[in-house]
Order: C-alpha cells, then structure tokens, then sequence
C-alpha cells in the first residue's frame, strides 16, 4: 500500500524481490536511474544511490524485507507473548519497517531536524525512496581533520531538542499510525543478559558460577530499578558517529543529519548519549565528550552531577549489552572482525562500574571478571 502520491505496485506473476524493486522504482520515476549498492548495515536493510542527469539528481533507495526479520512488539504484548515472539519483541525494536522510518522521519523533521525526506514509499513491500544526505559521515569527516568537539557538541544539540520535545503514543506514517513503546524492563534485562550468557564462551578469564548468575540477577535488577526511576525521553536509540552526517551548509541543528532512527522509543536521553560518547567504534576524546556534555545541559538545564549519574547507569547497562552482543558475533555467527572492538568496548564498560551508583553490579564483576575491572 503505497502512500503520500507513491504509485502502488500492480501485481505481477514474477514476484521476485528484484522485480519488485524495479517496478518500485519504475512507478516512481527512478526506473532509468544508475544504481549504486552500498555498504551493507548490520540490519536486514540494505541500500542504493540512486544517480540521474550525469549525476545531477540523485536519491537513497531503502529496501527493507518485511519477512527478513521477526515481527515488531504489539502493543498490547505481555512478556510472555514477547519472549515467545523473539528478540524483535522483546527488545522492542523496529524489524527494519518502513513504516517505523518514515514516522519517526516525520517527526524529527517537524521539531527542526535534519531526517531524510521521504519522497515515495512502499508499506507493504518495504521500500522507500529518502533524501541523499551524501557520505560526510561524522567518524570520517573526523579522520580528515573536522573538528571533532564542534560537531559532538552539534550532535548534543540535537539530542537536546528531540529529548525535549514530548512525543505522543502513536506517529503518523501515511493512513496508519506507527506506536513509540517504551524501553522497558523486560527489554534492558534481555539485553543486559547477553554479557552472561556469551562473555564466558568468548573470555576464558570469565567465570559465572550458579551464585554468581543469582548475584548478577539482583545487582542487575537493582540497575534497572534505577533507570525505570530516571525521566523519559524519546530516544534513538543507535546514535552515534557512524549514523550521523554533517551537513555544514546548514544552520543550528539541522547541520546534524540522523539516518538510523527507526527503534526510536521512550527511553533516557542519556542511552542516546551513552551510544554517542561511549563509542565501540572510535575513541571519542574528552575534548569532545565535555563539549558534547556542556551543549546539552545548555540546552536542557540539567544538573551535571544527575546526568553523570544516569550515563554511569545506562551506559553500563547499554555496554553490558553491547559487549555481549560482540561476544555472540565471534562465537556463534563466526564473525572474529568484532573481537576488534571488544576491548575499547569492555573499557567504557569498566569505566561506567566505577560510578558508586553501580557499587552493586561492581562486587558482582570483582568475582565473575575482575580483569574487566582493572581496564578502568
């Protein structure tokens, strides 16, 4: 079902997925253009440019399979139906639709962002065709001699009006609605637990004995405990250097270009933060990080002793997430490139422990890793 002037694709007898992209971009006036795929995600999306006039015009073409991926939380789900639908459930993600990216798209160009346009889409098969932001991706402009603190702090500001502005239950995407769930208990817990479940497999130097499974189930139930308590924002979830771009022709906020945001949900502004300054991928430096922190209580008024508080937490509880998702890639999908970022990773993570407030999941790391503990 094809909305906003899209043409809706007729149905074919040939109904393979490349037929469909074709007859996708031949309804919407982009048939005869050069397309040039590039560098796959770690999504089930993957992603064209679309060039034309030698050049003159081009565009970003989205598809996104709906069958690729388990389906998206119902609203409605309790956790056991969540735990029986799978990971897309319970950790409350998007399943890369469509839709998810073009409400939330909506939304965050409307409060004064830089989202992609989106100039024609596909709900039913899952395509789109988006703004082309182009390739001044922040980590790369970064490598080439940006000023990094100038655009960590521009990526605060933006944070600092998304995190600001309350968002309703539900955003439009055409003639339907897409829900903003939030990050919930069931969500952080899963996600906290694939340290556990994978770091041993991975880390011979971790150890996880029945006692110590108990104690990491309280300290890790007592962090959640204090992010449930923290104020809710909006959030986006995967913010970081590798999914913004910087678009200096612009002004404000708007110099910022996002581009993954579809598992936006009510979360804390700090896992956004947590996700932009505690970067698996690249050392981000204190430099930037201080200036990125200063933009953004500018912005919101917030306390400096509070907000470090609520990095430490979700920061640690996005890092144990994040360290085991790592783990899992090495060891059960054969992926050794992502032992790469492991150990700047298990050091933010030793850095967020020694926050008093993660006293707690501290004495539980000084039995199970205590070599993870003197990366700090």
């Amino acid at each position: 079902m094809a909305k906003n002037g899209t043409h809706a694709l007729q149905n074919s007898p040939d109904t393979s997925r490349e037929a469909l992209r074709v007859a996708f971009l031949n309804a919407n006036n982009w048939g005869d253009a050069q397309r040039t795929p590039l560098a796959a995600d770690a999504s089930t999306r993957r992603y064209e440019r679309l060039s034309r006039n030698l050049g003159s015009e081009h565009v970003m073409f989205m598809d996104a399979p709906i069958l690729a991926e388990g389906a998206p939380c119902p609203v409605d789900a309790d956790e056991t139906i969540r735990n029986q639908m799978g990971w897309n459930a319970q950790s409350r993600l998007a399943a890369s639709r469509v839709e998810a990216f073009v409400a939330i798209a909506t939304h965050l160009n409307a409060i004064g962002l830089s989202a992609p346009k989106i100039l024609a889409y596909d709900l039913e098969h899952g395509f789109a065709l988006l703004e082309d932001f182009g390739d001044a991706i922040f980590a790369r402009v970064i490598e080439k001699g940006e000023n990094e603190p100038r655009l960590y702090a521009a990526a605060a500001k933006a944070l600092a009006i998304v995190h600001q502005i309350p968002v309703p239950p539900t955003l439009p995407a055409g003639d339907i609605s897409w829900p903003i769930l939030e990050f919930d208990r069931l969500a952080l817990s899963v996600n906290a637990d694939l340290f556990v479940d994978w770091m041993p497999a991975y880390d011979p130097q971790t150890h996880v004995t029945d006692t110590d499974r108990s104690n990491w189930e309280t300290a890790k139930q007592n962090l959640i405990d204090q992010a449930l308590s923290f104020p809710r924002a909006l959030i986006m979830r995967d913010y970081h250097a590798e999914n913004l771009i910087w678009l200096p022709e612009r002004t404000g906020a708007k110099q910022v270009g996002l581009l993954d945001f579809q598992d936006a949900v009510l979360g804390w502004g700090e896992w956004d933060f947590a996700m932009l300054l505690q970067d698996a991928r690249r050392n981000v430096t204190q430099t930037a990080a201080e200036a990125a922190i200063l933009s953004y209580l500018e912005e919101t008024g917030g306390e400096r002793e509070e907000f470090d508080k609520r990095l430490a937490v979700l920061g640690a509880l996005n890092a144990l997430r994040v360290a085991g998702i790592f783990a899992r890639l090495v060891k059960r999908d054969s992926k050794p490139k992502y032992s790469n970022f492991q150990p700047r990773q298990l050091k933010l993570l030793a850095q967020n422990l020694q926050h008093p407030a993660l006293a707690e999941m501290r004495d539980v790391f000084k039995s199970i890793a205590p070599h993870i503990l003197e990366l700090a």
